[in-house]
């Protein structure tokens, strides 16, 4: 920014580079872990450029402005894609790398309204969860099972407004979770959230209601009920679990007792249903847990433990409860390379649910490493 207009101007243009390299016994996929599918080699995660204008919202003076726009390129793509955005690399043709315009919004930011709004617009991460899909917003390299199969972006407007020092409130209104507006799957979706700080600063807790709809079997269609609780114990150890509860209705049988089967969406999964019929509701719950310790201002070490119960198979296409356990730390050299290493152990309890259905457990080892520009 200093070379093109000597960092005069609030549009600030940056981002980052992130490969990785992972062992484990897994030979043919990781699944459902995320996003380091791809056993045993090393790939280019994410190649990113934002472009973004902030709003200053640390006033309530006048009205403001921003914007973001996010290009992504790397094998996390699949985790981002939404159907209708460049979507067939991955939803038609499933290529190991692909492209897609994760974020494109605009943000208008209203200091009168209460204690000041924020009202966005355009496509944008889906708001719940402690995880997101761009490498360095997140504690660690892998992902739990809770977030692998949870919304990734959405489109439409969220309003932010902040009531005071200690509750905000959100609500919005979309097209549904991972979709377009001009697809088919696309249907107006309401968006609620409320957030609440403790006095202490000590606690925060914050619960959503997201995408919510019909419920009706679409692409991604999910039913989200999320919330969030973040702990500090002390200046240098804190906590952050969330657990969800995910449907939706009426989705295809695809057990091999059904009689009358209906083919399931193009890229989307059926479900395992019971008794014959041709369609189920489909459930899913799940809880994440992460503790993390500040070792100096350069190392963060943590434990996550992780808990997922794909109830009818919709989600990871395999009906059963899985556990993760994962030991990671965090290593910043100056501040533009970050060294995220980890070893990790999966486990399903009911059914064989790693490496294409052939086994139980999964062991891994990986690290990623993030160089930002």
């Amino acid at each position: 920014m200093t070379a093109l207009n000597g960092a005069r101007s609030r549009t600030k243009l940056y981002g980052w580079i992130d490969p990785s390299l992972n062992f484990s016994t897994s030979s043919i996929r990781n699944e459902p872990e995320a996003n380091d599918v791809y056993p045993n080699r090393f790939e280019l995660n994410q190649f990113v450029l934002y472009a973004e204008r902030l709003p200053d919202s640390v006033q309530q003076d006048r009205i403001d402005w921003g914007y973001h726009l996010t290009a992504l390129y790397g094998t996390d793509y699949r985790f981002t894609t939404g159907k209708g955005y460049w979507s067939s690399p991955w939803i038609k043709d499933h290529r190991q790398y692909g492209f897609d315009p994760t974020l494109e919004y605009v943000d208008l930011y209203l200091p009168q309204i209460a204690a000041g709004m924020n009202l966005r617009f355009g496509r944008f991460i889906s708001v719940p969860g402690i995880e997101a899909q761009l490498a360095p917003n997140n504690y660690i390299f892998s992902h739990s099972l809770l977030y692998a199969i949870d919304p990734f972006t959405d489109t439409g407007f969220l309003a932010t407004v902040k009531l005071n020092d200690r509750w905000l409130v959100q609500l919005g209104i979309t097209g549904g979770h991972d979709v377009a507006l001009w697809t088919r799957d696309a249907k107006p979706s309401g968006t609620g959230c409320v957030s609440y700080t403790t006095q202490s600063v000590n606690d925060n807790f914050y619960i959503c209601a997201n995408g919510i709809n019909d419920g009706k079997y679409a692409y991604n269609n999910l039913q989200q009920y999320d919330a969030t609780w973040y702990h500090k114990f002390s200046k240098t150890v804190h906590m952050a679990t969330e657990a969800w509860y995910m449907y939706e209705r009426d989705v295809p049988n695809v057990s091999s007792d059904v009689i009358n089967p209906i083919t399931p969406e193009l890229g989307a999964n059926g479900a395992f249903c019971t008794g014959g019929v041709s369609t189920c509701t489909a459930p899913e719950y799940a809880v994440v847990n992460y503790v993390n310790r500040e070792v100096n201002s350069k190392l963060m070490i943590g434990f996550r433990s992780d808990f997922l119960d794909d109830k009818k198979g919709q989600r990871t296409g395999v009906a059963t409860k899985y556990t993760e356990n994962t030991l990671y730390a965090t290593k910043y050299f100056g501040s533009t390379v970050m060294l995220r290493p980890e070893i990790r152990f999966d486990h399903s309890w009911d059914k064989l649910g790693y490496n294409n259905g052939t086994a139980r457990n999964q062991f891994f080892a990986g690290a990623d490493l993030i160089y930002k520009f």
